[in-house]
């Protein structure tokens, strides 16, 4: 969820968590949001975490970031940036982000990353009002420079969730896509390495959510919750901590709402007795939770899950509606910006 900026962490204790990240053995920190760029102290931040031993990675929309910026997240020691891009048509792109002159923007900020020296990820969300411009998408970042361009499929949690009618592809859209990220692969191997992320909806098996619940990563908030997803604070009954109230060390190891669901002794049938179990790790609680009401149930994304067929549901409901946006918003230095939040 957005926090407002009142409520963020101050630097001190962001450096004192960049330690403790550390220290717990993580190797890489990424700068992410909401939008990093709206903290003024981000390049600080950077070279904290440099210092410490952490890859550096920023995750941004690209708005706000000029020369100054850049050079300043240089010197500091940021190591990758990967830069959100909703579509290849500028209107369109405008549109989706709900700001004029967003992908404007975003094309400014790829130059500079480029021109710093710094490898560039291009962050490609596709949804429905955008797949038939994905050649078009392919083709813009190879003209951004980027060396890797990540083509994900929105994933309903959240505002995503609350968008859904309008951004869920249809099986052919799917199909269709996946065959000109296919072609796109073998054309530019060696030039633009893609991965590529497809939506749950159209799944047969669910996918390891972070590599299990609370077993590989761990996400701290700007206001200092720490989470073991980015979505785990939409589910009900579980009390995430605070960095202001315990380490990370601490709340890693012995935390109550981390071990809720980490590892199997909370699977039910047909989890429990499936030899994907140490596999999937029973799938998203937080896409649990938002279609069936209940965390602890099977991900509805497998095809043995009781409630397999609430994304038949879905698909139908979306194909059928033809929903605008429902936008979030947040400032940057007092100008109002916003995203739909995939």
């Amino acid at each position: 969820m957005l926090e407002r900026a009142a409520a963020e962490l101050d630097t001190a204790t962001w450096r004192r968590v960049l330690s403790e990240a550390a220290a717990l053995g993580v190797l890489q920190v990424h700068f992410s949001g909401g939008e990093p760029l709206a903290r003024r102290d981000l390049a600080e931040l950077v070279g904290h975490a440099a210092e410490a031993g952490l890859y550096g990675n920023l995750i941004t929309s690209g708005i706000g970031l000029d020369a100054a910026r850049m050079a300043a997240l240089a010197a500091a020691g940021i190591e990758h940036v990967q830069l959100s891009l909703q579509d290849a048509d500028p209107a369109m792109g405008d549109r989706v982000a709900g700001l004029a002159g967003a992908q404007a923007q975003k094309q400014r900020a790829a130059r500079l990353v480029r021109e710093a020296g710094f490898p560039l990820t291009v962050n490609a969300v596709v949804h429905r009002q955008n797949l038939e411009r994905l050649g078009d998408i392919v083709e813009l970042a190879l003209t951004l420079g980027a060396d890797r361009l990540e083509i994900a499929h929105v994933q309903y949690y959240g505002w995503a969730l609350r968008n859904r009618a309008a951004l869920l592809p249809s099986r052919g859209q799917l199909d269709a896509a996946t065959a000109l990220v296919e072609a796109a692969r073998a054309r530019l191997k060696g030039v633009l390495a893609i991965d590529y992320v497809v939506p749950d909806y159209y799944a047969r098996r669910p996918k390891a959510c972070m590599g299990g619940w609370g077993r590989r990563f761990l996400n701290v908030t700007p206001a200092g919750k720490v989470l073991p997803c980015h979505a785990a604070e939409t589910l009900p009954g579980l009390r995430f901590p605070s960095v202001s109230a315990a380490s990370l060390a601490q709340i890693w190891y012995e935390d109550p709402a981390f071990a809720q669901f980490r590892d199997t002794h909370w699977m039910a049938e047909p989890c429990r007795s499936c030899e994907r179990r140490e596999i999937d790790w029973g799938g998203c609680r937080c896409q649990a939770f938002a279609l069936t009401g209940d965390a602890a149930r099977t991900d509805p994304a497998c095809a043995l899950a009781p409630d397999h067929a609430l994304l038949e549901l879905a698909r139908d409901q979306a194909v059928e509606t033809n929903s605008d946006f429902a936008y979030r918003r947040f400032t940057i230095s007092g100008a109002p910006a916003a995203e739909p939040g995939a």
